[in-house]
C-alpha cells in the first residue's frame, strides 16, 4: 500500500478506512473486509446502526458490554446500535460487516452470536456487491427485506464468554485471557485477589451466571474456536490451553459443542459449499 508520502508501506491501515456509513441508502448496507490489508485490532467504538459481523474465513473476537463473543466461520455476532465494542481478528480473517438501520428488523436487543444459513450469507454478500446507485433499485429493496427477515429468524449459538467489570472478576478474566493455560484453582485465585474462596464462588456466579469451572471451560472454548479458525492445529491449541493431552481437550470440545474440532470446522465448510 502507499503511504501519504507516496512511498510503499507495509503498515496495515485501520479498519475504519474501509467503512463509510454515509453511503448507506435504505434499511441496510454491507461491506467486505479482508484483514490482510487492515490492522487486526479494531479499538472500542460504536455505531448508530446495529451491526452483524460475519466471518467467512478466520475468526473475530468481539468484546462488548459484559461479554466476549467469538465468531468462527459461518456465524455472526450481532451488536445492537449504540453498544460500544472492540474487535480482534485472526490474521487470515475475511469478514463482512452488515449494518442495519434502527427498527428495520426484529433483531435482539443484546449482543449475541447467530448461526448464519448459506442462503442468508449469499444475500448478505450480494448486498455487499451493490454500488451506491443500486441502493434505490426496487429489486434491491425486496432483497434487503427478505435478507432482514431471514436474519431475524437465525438461531443463537452459545459462543459467548460472560465477563464482568467487577474488579476481582475482571482481574481473573484478564489474567486467564492472557494465559489460558493457567491452572490455578478457585481457592488459589481467591488468595490472589484477596477474598475468601466461598465469597469468590458466590461472586463469580452472581457476576457471570456460571460457576468458576464452567466459566473457565467456556473461556477455553472461545479461545480454541478462535485459534483453530486461525489455522492452529488441535495439538497446538490443546497445549496452549494447558490440557494434559489432546484427547482431554477433544473431550471438552465435544461436551460443549457435540462434535470434535475437526468435524465442527469440516461441517461448517461443507455448509458453505467449500470442498
Amino acid at each position: 500500500m502507499i503511504s501519504k508520502s507516496g512511498q510503499l508501506s507495509d503498515k496495515p491501515r485501520p479498519c475504519s478506512t474501509a467503512i463509510d456509513l454515509s453511503l448507506s441508502h435504505g434499511p441496510a448496507m454491507a461491506i467486505r473486509v479482508d484483514f490482510a490489508d487492515y490492522e487486526a485490532e479494531v479499538p472500542q467504538h460504536q455505531h448508530r446502526q446495529g451491526q452483524l459481523i460475519l466471518a467467512h474465513h478466520g475468526a473475530v473476537t468481539c468484546r462488548a458490554g459484559n461479554g466476549v463473543w467469538i465468531v468462527p466461520p459461518n456465524c455472526g455476532v450481532w451488536i445492537p446500535g449504540g453498544v460500544r465494542h472492540s474487535n480482534q481478528v485472526t490474521s487470515n480473517a475475511r469478514l463482512t460487516y452488515l449494518f442495519v438501520e434502527p427498527g428495520a428488523a426484529m433483531l435482539p436487543a443484546e449482543c449475541c452470536t447467530l448461526s448464519v444459513s448459506p442462503m442468508l450469507r449469499e444475500m448478505i454478500l450480494r448486498v455487499a456487491e451493490l454500488s451506491e446507485s443500486d441502493a434505490r433499485d426496487a429489486h434491491v429493496d425486496r432483497l434487503m427485506g427478505v435478507m432482514l427477515d431471514e436474519l431475524a429468524l437465525m438461531p443463537r449459538e452459545r459462543l459467548e464468554l460472560p465477563v464482568s467489570d467487577h474488579p476481582k472478576i475482571a482481574s481473573i478474566a484478564a489474567a486467564l485471557l492472557a494465559d489460558p493455560s493457567d491452572r490455578r484453582t478457585l481457592g488459589q485465585w481467591a488468595e490472589h485477589v484477596a477474598v475468601g474462596e466461598r465469597s469468590l464462588k458466590r461472586l463469580m456466579l452472581q457476576q457471570t451466571g456460571l460457576s468458576f469451572g464452567r466459566w473457565r471451560r467456556q473461556l477455553h472454548l472461545v479461545i480454541a474456536l478462535r485459534e483453530l479458525a486461525g489455522g492452529a492445529t488441535v495439538q497446538q491449541v490443546a497445549g496452549d490451553l494447558g490440557y494434559e493431552s489432546t484427547t482431554a481437550f477433544i473431550v471438552m470440545f465435544r461436551k460443549a459443542l457435540g462434535t470434535t474440532p475437526s468435524r465442527y470446522f469440516a461441517d461448517r465448510l461443507l455448509s458453505a459449499g467449500v470442498t
